[in-house]
């Protein structure tokens, strides 16, 4: 097993160049002053597919041979993944079959398929959405894409933090939304290489917080269909990949609850004017909740997604 390095990072820039968005760093002074830090807040809901997730699936499947191009991918996920391989596969003219838990958000399955992705539903309740991946790959010939444990998948997501730190230069904190632990990684890497003394914060919703134990223990922990509105950070348990570079390179995990999470959201859209999605908006709110810890430091925060499911406004304008 051969863990990417910073390296990896740098050849997936160049591979995405000019076909990913290089996002905008956006600020606001009423949340600096709120945090009483400087923000930096990397805008990957303006990414192409609505998230971080599409320079990965790009620099994964620009890597295909053209035989395995030709027979084409499978991948699972809950939807930014889903959208962001069936946008880059669209773009390449590689075949593509997405596994999606069938109460994924309408918003990300509606993507997915107008991306021309061919769907397949699960019920995460009683199925193993890796188990069906690798059944499908087996019966097609498929090469599977896993959304976050595979080498190009976090070196390619690793891009968005190299950007940030290139647009502002050195960061004494680096707060980033954790499900598999692929943006995390990535950012871990880019991180150490351009802002050595940066200290990298992963943050997952308090339901799902399986990388946050498994930090603190050291010990693999996992957590079985966390209910919360990150549905992006639901995922079980961090990968063979991520687990080595999360426990080597980020100096800290911790966990926001749902009421906290819509809450920062809700002033994300209000005081950024950007839409992000409750996954998107994890690494803002734990960045608010600090007080001292970042007081008078500079803060960099990605907000790794915006496909927002409109239908659960009311829901969610109820918890605050």
């Amino acid at each position: 097993m051969t863990l990417p390095a910073f390296a990896d990072v740098e050849s997936a820039a160049a591979r995405i160049a000019g076909v990913a968005h290089r996002t905008a760093v956006a600020t606001s002074r009423l949340l600096d002053d709120r945090a009483g830090a400087h923000l930096f807040f990397k805008c990957e809901n303006l990414q192409r597919g609505g998230a971080f997730k599409f320079r990965g699936a790009y620099n994964a499947l620009s890597r295909l041979s053209p035989a395995d191009a030709r027979r084409g991918v499978v991948t699972f996920s809950s939807g930014n993944h889903a959208q962001a391989v069936a946008l880059a596969g669209q773009l390449l003219d590689i075949p593509r079959v997405i596994v999606m838990p069938a109460d994924a958000p309408a918003v990300k399955r509606r993507a997915t398929e107008a991306y021309g992705g061919e769907v397949v539903a699960y019920d995460r309740s009683r199925e193993d959405r890796e188990e069906i991946g690798r059944r499908l790959a087996r019966e097609r010939g498929l090469t599977l894409v896993p959304p976050y444990d595979h080498a190009d998948i976090i070196a390619g997501q690793g891009t968005a933090a190299r950007e940030l730190f290139e647009d502002t230069g050195p960061l004494d904190f680096l707060f980033v939304p954790c499900g598999g632990g692929g943006l995390l990684s990535g950012s871990a890497l880019a991180a150490r290489a351009l802002s050595p003394s940066c200290q990298v914060v992963g943050v997952e919703p308090a339901a799902g917080d399986d990388a946050t134990r498994t930090f603190h223990t050291r010990q693999l922990q996992t957590v079985h269909n966390p209910q919360t509105v990150a549905d992006g950070a639901r995922t079980p348990s961090l990968g063979t990949l991520t687990l080595p570079l999360v426990l080597e390179h980020v100096h800290d995990m911790t966990t926001v609850d749902d009421a906290m999470l819509v809450e920062t959201m809700f002033l994300l859209w209000e005081r950024l004017k950007l839409v992000v999605e409750p996954t998107g908006a994890l690494g803002a709110a734990a960045a608010l909740a600090r007080g001292e810890a970042v007081r008078g430091t500079r803060v960099g925060i990605i907000l790794s997604g915006g496909n927002v499911d409109v239908s659960q406004i009311p829901a969610w304008l109820a918890m605050v």
